[in-house]
């Protein structure tokens, strides 16, 4: 009879062995080590953001442009307005959306007043020209009259000294008496003065007649410009066009009573465009004519340049002017939008960074990238253009910075990147 198995059992004696203990000692230790210096590392920074949510840009040298960035659109260089030079009835000739060019009739305007004017002033010269014509006439017949004294004059100066001749013979030889000779001698004295007064009034009367058909003339020469002025004024009642190109607005209704100088219609002149941007009041002090733009128009880009500034305000934006080349754009069309660029200042040799966010902190302060963390350090910056910013102070070439918001930091000094 079996009573149990303890028969069978047999004593295993267990040898000491020393390798697992000290191996798992080693293991421990390398864990607590190591979860020591993640530790001492988290220790540091006060809290830690997921990296790739993060914007990191480097700090780079090189050429530093300033720029602005607007919009615009393309307007005409020359839209001139048409006026009516007079009072009347206009009948226009050409409808809004016409082609037109240089001196065609776009408009007539009809003014009896004018009409009848210029054809009284036209009558009044024809008399004025009658006029002229009979004082030359009479001045002719008054010089005729004046030459005939003179001569007269002059013959008997000659009939007198032939006399006094005479006389001086005979009374050598005693062929006359003294008083006969004195007599001769009287003649020609009288003879004499009477040419002298015969030549200063011939000269006289001439010059009266000279100085009044000089006036005569003036009259007609003044009126002849009255006429001029009324011909140039009723030739003005056909209104050509300034320049070439399409009929923009019309600014009267068919058959309209018009006032002097009153606008007729605009013409838009297609050979020259320009375009106008709008720029905010704050970039306003930092224009200047002559600046350099960069307009895109389509799928072009043109460079141009400031050709004028408006000196007001309106919403808040200034209104400036570009003029550009258009030599190889084609498909330009007015009020055609656009998109540009004023470069207000380019420097070269420049420490910057791309722009972002992190300027919402005033550009004074910079999350510096090492080691894994990110810490707050102070910084300076300057000039500021669409896509960089120029760093003054506090960071080196090749430095790496976080340009997004700041936000997430909560303006801790060192923050752990993860």
């Amino acid at each position: 009879m079996i009573k149990d198995t303890s028969g069978q059992d047999q004593l295993v004696v267990k040898s000491k062995r020393f390798g697992k203990p000290i191996w798992a000692a080693i293991t421990i230790a390398v864990t607590v080590a190591a979860s020591a210096a993640l530790m001492s590392g988290y220790s540091n920074a006060e809290f830690s953001v997921q990296q790739d949510e993060l914007k990191i840009a480097k700090v780079e040298r090189g050429d530093f442009v300033r720029d602005i960035a607007t919009t615009g659109r393309i307007v005409a260089a020359n839209a001139p307005r048409i006026y009516a030079t007079e009072q009347g009835v206009v009948t226009l000739l050409v409808k809004a959306g016409d082609k037109v060019t240089k001196g065609q009739p776009v408009a007539t305007v009809d003014s009896p007043e004018l009409q009848n004017a210029l054809q009284q002033q036209n009558s009044e010269l024809q008399r004025l020209h009658g006029e002229l014509e009979r004082k030359k006439l009479e001045a002719r017949r008054q010089t005729l009259s004046l030459n005939k004294t003179l001569d007269l004059a002059q013959v008997e100066l000659n009939a007198a000294l032939r006399e006094n001749r005479r006389a001086q013979l005979s009374i050598e030889k005693r062929l006359i008496s003294q008083i006969d000779l004195e007599k001769a001698v009287d003649d020609l004295a009288r003879a004499k003065l009477n040419f002298k007064h015969a030549q200063k009034e011939v000269a006289l009367a001439k010059d009266t007649l000279a100085f009044e058909l000089k006036s005569a003339q003036s009259t007609v020469s003044r009126q002849q410009l009255v006429v001029d002025e009324l011909q140039r004024k009723v030739s003005n009642l056909d209104i050509e066009a300034s320049v070439s190109g399409i009929v923009g607005n019309m600014l009267v209704e068919p058959q309209a009573l018009v006032t002097k100088n009153q606008a007729v219609m605009t013409l838009v002149d297609l050979s020259a465009f320009e375009a106008e941007l709008q720029v905010s009041e704050s970039y306003a002090n930092e224009l200047g004519l002559g600046m350099q733009v960069l307009l895109k128009i389509g799928s072009h880009e043109v460079m141009g340049e400031l050709s004028a500034i408006s000196p007001e305000v309106n919403e808040r934006e200034v209104t400036t002017r570009v003029r550009f080349s258009q030599q190889g754009l084609s498909g330009i069309r007015q009020n055609q939008r656009i998109s540009a660029r004023i470069l207000l200042e380019n420097k070269s040799d420049v420490l910057m960074v791309k722009r972002g966010a992190f300027m919402q902190e005033g550009g004074s302060v910079a999350y510096l990238i090492s080691d894994g963390q990110a810490q707050r350090i102070d910084i300076a910056t300057g000039a500021v253009s669409i896509s960089e910013v120029e760093v003054l102070g506090g960071l080196k070439e090749n430095d790496q910075i976080v340009i997004s918001s700041y936000t997430p930091f909560k303006r801790a000094e060192r923050v752990m990147l993860r």
